[in-house]
């Protein structure tokens, strides 16, 4: 087997057990303290890194754990003292849904940093680099590892050189690493050898390959893409692995051991973290936090595009409105609304907006009505969209307005003061001004309980609800 690899090199690992794979599978419920337990062997284990932080945790730990993020990843540095700790940056959103001003995402990634994290993947939805500047500036500037991450999705647009492009251009911004961000596991074998060797030519710096295993490829594109010199993959440990997660960490150490690709990784360490964290599923599952849904593979994912998190919201919102039945209307809806839309990749916001777009479209009419987020998607408030627009649809949602050509951030003042003396009251810290800005909604009323009484204190009823 040795024969078919481009390279002759271990192959790194970057588990996702403390974020994505919880967050892909229990709707990021995963406690501090299942996590704890686990993490002396884990940091032992040699992982290239570990991702912790980011993504929907913070959201989470305030909204449904009584935790607080920053002091979640303070333990975490202190339990993980020899291993990386990555993050997921939604570039010019942070973590949150807007688009926040460059003075805010400064301080949001020098406290990350200062709090523990080692690498940020600093992604934008459009792959719109201008809206992924500022954070990949301030991370170089306070020490960090910037992983700069493509949002892999399969269009007219979104071709080999399109990628290639990309991570040119990313590399020359500063990037110390390039990710190819397969969120919805689109990227099939043959096509993730094609492109991570067309990559390994063109740029100098590691490619790191991140997907999922919802249509039931992944462990085969992690293969394709080792043979094809591939740097780094992110795998899942086998509790919190496959379906909407990420393929198995075992059985990719496995399946590489004894060739020039050999991870390194000893699998009676992985298993030791395996069963502890077994547990900690079998008790989520138990909760009903952990759906069986999450766990299949579904190759119709190959057709829609749909991400798992979105097919969870689509089906939230047909039960709301007492259509259910109506699923797959809508799932043939989504690629009609995403060409007129001028093909955005389907993460976070852009999946929510093109998918609530047509729950709309299905059940009131074609484009009978508009969202705000849909309107601001097609004015260009989001950043540039990589295909040609419907201009008819566009004229349909914002009239006459003008489309913006500029950086959507040139537009926003500086708002940190303002932020500062509007939470002078509530908030502690930086920190906890950071986390009231992208989370007005919840922060102070974490702040306001956290203050009040001891974390661990907080009433169950809270927790949940």
């Amino acid at each position: 087997m040795s024969e078919l690899f481009e390279i002759k090199k271990p192959l790194m690992i970057t588990d996702t057990i403390l974020r994505d794979a919880h967050q892909s599978q229990a709707a990021t419920r995963m406690k501090l303290e299942d996590m704890l337990p686990a993490c002396e062997v884990l940091d032992s284990i040699g992982y290239w890194s570990i991702e912790c932080w980011g993504g929907a945790t913070f959201d989470a730990c305030m909204r449904f754990l009584g935790e607080d993020p920053w002091e979640r990843l303070r333990t975490l540095r202190k339990a993980l003292p020899n291993t990386k700790l990555q993050m997921l940056l939604r570039g010019q959103n942070l973590l949150g849904y807007r688009h926040y001003a460059d003075d805010m995402v400064d301080a949001f990634c020098r406290k990350s940093i200062e709090n523990g994290i080692d690498v940020v993947r600093i992604f934008d939805a459009l792959n719109d680099v201008r809206n992924m500047e500022a954070s990949i500036k301030a991370v170089k500037k306070y020490g960090g590892m910037v992983e700069a991450a493509m949002s892999y999705t399969v269009s007219p647009v979104h071709n080999e050189e399109y990628f290639v492009k990309k991570a040119i251009e990313l590399e020359q911004m500063g990037a110390d690493t390039i990710c190819i961000k397969d969120m919805a596991n689109l990227l099939l074998p043959n096509d993730a050898y094609s492109l991570v060797k067309k990559l390994k030519e063109k740029v100098t710096i590691p490619i790191h390959l991140h997907t999922h295993n919802t249509t039931g490829t992944g462990s085969m594109v992690y293969l394709m893409a080792a043979m094809a010199g591939v740097d780094i993959v992110d795998c899942a440990l086998s509790p919190f692995a496959n379906g909407t997660s990420q393929p198995a960490t075992e059985s990719l150490v496995a399946t590489l051991a004894g060739t020039d690709r050999d991870t390194g990784l000893d699998l009676n360490k992985l298993n030791d973290a395996a069963v502890h964290f077994r547990g900690v599923a079998a008790k989520m599952e138990k909760e009903g936090l952990i759906s069986s849904k999450v766990l299949r593979v579904d190759p119709n994912t190959l057709i829609y595009q749909v991400p798992g998190g979105m097919l969870s919201n689509l089906i939230s919102q047909l039960k709301q409105a007492n259509a259910e039945n109506r699923l797959y209307e809508v799932l043939a809806e989504v690629p009609r609304v995403r060409e007129d839309f001028g093909y955005p990749p389907l993460v976070t916001p852009t999946s929510q907006i093109v998918g609530t777009q047509a729950v709309f479209n299905t059940l009131m009419g074609r484009y009978k009505t508009f969202t705000k987020e849909s309107k601001g998607l097609l004015r260009g408030e989001y950043g540039e969209l990589p295909g040609k627009v419907n201009e008819e649809v566009r004229k349909m949602a914002i009239g006459d307005d003008e489309v913006l050509s500029c950086r959507p951030a040139d537009q926003l003042k500086p708002e940190l003061e303002s932020i500062r003396e509007q939470y002078s009251g509530i908030a502690k810290s930086e920190e906890d001004i950071l986390s009231c800005a992208m989370f007005p909604q919840v922060a102070p009323e974490y702040i306001k309980k956290r203050d009040n009484l001891d974390v661990r204190e907080i009433s169950v009823d809270w927790i949940r609800n």
